[in-house]
């Protein structure tokens, strides 16, 4: 669900196989900690910069499922809201 979700918000990910993370590509016109930040302000998620691991994680977002799977769909829905409202 998490990463249904994830993709039609228009990040590129794949189903993880024994992880409690998704790890998705950014959507195009976004750095992995200027989305991070702006999630974090307008909608209220938290989404950990990829660069948090080193250099190479530039372009990626860590998205933990560790929660109940109502919260996961308020926190895509509210992802969906402010992206709406992002330059991008």
């Amino acid at each position: 669900m998490l990463v249904a979700g994830l993709r039609a918000l228009g990040f590129s990910c794949d189903v993880p196989r024994a992880t409690l993370y998704v790890w998705a590509r950014v959507p195009a016109g976004w750095s992995a900690e200027s989305l991070a930040d702006h999630l974090l302000d307008r909608a209220g998620v938290w989404m950990t910069p990829g660069t948090f691991f080193g250099p190479g994680g530039e372009g990626f977002v860590r998205v933990a499922f560790t929660v109940d799977v109502e919260i996961i769909r308020e926190a895509l829905d509210r992802v969906e809201h402010a992206l709406k409202e992002a330059p991008g």
